[in-house]
C-alpha cells in the first residue's frame, strides 16, 4: 500500500504580517501532481490544518478544494485535529464524509476512530488520534492517576482493540520524543515548549506512526515514527530543514516485511531564505545566491541597520521580485568585552545614531528611512548646539514641515 503522509498545513496562516494563502494554494496544486504520477492509495493528514481555531474564509475554501480533488482522485483520506485547529469544527460533516471515503477525527473519543482497508497484501487498519490533554484521556477512561502527556497517550491506545497480526498505522499529533529525546524543532511552533512529551516506545503496536506538530519532518528513535514536517517553510529557521518540505511516502509491505518511508520535496512558489553575517558578507551573498521571487530574511552581525544599508538591500532584492520579510541586526558593541556600555561610550555615539538605535528597537528592527533619519540629524545638531534660551521645539516642529513637505 502507497501513502502519502503530510502534516501542519497551517492554510491561512501569516508569515511575517504577509498571507501564505497563495503559496499554499500552490502547494496544493504541486502535491496533487505528485498524486498523479504517485497513485497513492491514501493521504494522511496530520493535524494543524488550518492555522487558528477560527480559518479564515480563504483557509477553509482551500481545505474544501483540497479534500474534493482527492476525492475525484478516489484517494482515501484520514484527517486529524492538531492544537492549533479546533477540533469540533474540523469534524463538520464527518459522518457525511465518511461515505466519501474522508476520514476526520477532530475530538478523541474513549474507542478511537479507526478505518480498515485492504490491498493484495491484507488489511491496513488506520487509527486517528487527535491533539490530546492528559485531563481530556483522564475524563475519557475515568482515571484520576493520568498526569503526563505519555501516560495518557498510553493508556488510551492500551484500551484500544488493536489486531497486531495485520498492519496498523497511527495518526498522531503530540510532542514524540525517544528515551527523552525529540526532533530537532523548527521555528514556528507556537506552543512546544509547554506541551509534555510523549514517549516512541507507546508506539510499538502499530507499522508506521505518522506524526504532526513538529515542524522539522524528522523521525523519532526509528523511521516508522515519522513527523511529516510542514509543507512550506514558515519561518526563516525551518529553512535548514528545506529538503524534508514536501510529503513523506510510505510504502507498506506485507506485515512483518520492512517498510520504505522517504521524503519526496515539493517546490515552492517562492524559496525562503536566511543570510546571516557581516555587512560585506551580506551584500556579497544576496547578489551572489539570492534568485528571483524568494522570500528573504537577513541579520547583519557587525553593525546596525541604516538607511543606505536597508535601502541598498531593498533595492537589490526588489530587482529580482523578492521580498525582504525581516531585515535586523545582531550587532552588539559591548560584546567583545562582556561589559555593559558605560555613560562614556554611550556619550561618543553622536546622538542622531542614539535615536535612531532607539527608533529601530521600538519598531521591532525597521530602521528610520532617509526622511525620518534627517529629521534625527537635525535634532543631533540642536542638542550639540544646544542653548536653553531658545525655543527647540519650535524649531523641530519647523524643520519637520519642511523636510516632509508640510504633510507631517
Amino acid at each position: 500500500m502507497r501513502i502519502y503522509h503530510i502534516a501542519d498545513l497551517h492554510f491561512g496562516k501569516l508569515v511575517h504580517g504577509r498571507s501564505m494563502i497563495e503559496d499554499q494554494k500552490f502547494w496544493v496544486e504541486e502535491f496533487l501532481k505528485k498524486c498523479d504520477e504517485g497513485s497513492p492509495d491514501a493521504v494522511l493528514i496530520c493535524g494543524d490544518v488550518y492555522d487558528r481555531a477560527n480559518p479564515t474564509g480563504d483557509a477553509t475554501d482551500l481545505l474544501s478544494y483540497f479534500l474534493t480533488q482527492l476525492n475525484r482522485r478516489n484517494i482515501a483520506v484520514f484527517m486529524i485535529a492538531g492544537n492549533h485547529d479546533s477540533g469540533q469544527k474540523l469534524r463538520f460533516a464527518s459522518e457525511l464524509l465518511k461515505n466519501e471515503n474522508i476520514h476526520i477525527s477532530g475530538v478523541a473519543k474513549k474507542e478511537l476512530y479507526h478505518f480498515t482497508m485492504e490491498d493484495p497484501d491484507g488489511p491496513v487498519t488506520f487509527w486517528l488520534l487527535p491533539y490530546i490533554f492528559p485531563e481530556v484521556v483522564s475524563h475519557l477512561l475515568e482515571d484520576d492517576s493520568i498526569r503526563s502527556y505519555s501516560e495518557a497517550v498510553q493508556k488510551i491506545l492500551k484500551t484500544q482493540d488493536i489486531d497486531t497480526s495485520v498492519r496498523n498505522v497511527l495518526l498522531c499529533h503530540q510532542n514524540v520524543v525517544s528515551e527523552g529525546k525529540g526532533a530537532e524543532p523548527g521555528g514556528s511552533e507556537s506552543v512546544v515548549g509547554g506541551v509534555g512529551p510523549v514517549e516512541a516506545n507507546v508506539f510499538d503496536d502499530f507499522d508506521y506512526v505518522a506524526l504532526g506538530h513538529i515542524h522539522s519532518g524528522l523521525s523519532v528513535g526509528k523511521d516508522t515514527v515519522r513527523y511529516a514536517g510542514t509543507p512550506l517553510c514558515y519561518h526563516f529557521d525551518e529553512t535548514k530543514f528545506e529538503k524534508n518540505k514536501g510529503l513523506v511516502e510510505v510504502l507498506l509491505p506485507k506485515k512483518g516485511e520492512e517498510l520504505s518511508v522517504h521524503s519526496i520535496p515539493i517546490k515552492p512558489l517562492h524559496k525562503m531564505r536566511y543570510i546571516e553575517g557581516t555587512k560585506e558578507e551580506v551584500y556579497g551573498r544576496v547578489s551572489a545566491e539570492v534568485l528571483q521571487n524568494e522570500y528573504i530574511g537577513i541579520t547583519i552581525t557587525d553593525r546596525r541597520i541604516d538607511p543606505q544599508i536597508a535601502g541598498y538591500l531593498s533595492a537589490l532584492i526588489e530587482e529580482r521580485n523578492g521580498t525582504l520579510f525581516t531585515l535586523q541586526s545582531s550587532f552588539d558593541p559591548t560584546a567583545s568585552s562582556g561589559k555593559t556600555a558605560t555613560t562614556a561610550s554611550v556619550e561618543e555615539k553622536p546622538v542622531e545614531d542614539l535615536f535612531s538605535e532607539f527608533y529601530t528597537e521600538q519598531l521591532g528592527g525597521t530602521p528610520p528611512d532617509d526622511q525620518e533619519y534627517q529629521l534625527l540629524s537635525f535634532i543631533g545638531d540642536l542638542v550639540r548646539n544646544h542653548d536653553s534660551s531658545e525655543k527647540d521645539p519650535e524649531k523641530i516642529l519647523a524643520e519637520l514641515l519642511k523636510i516632509t513637505g508640510g504633510d507631517a
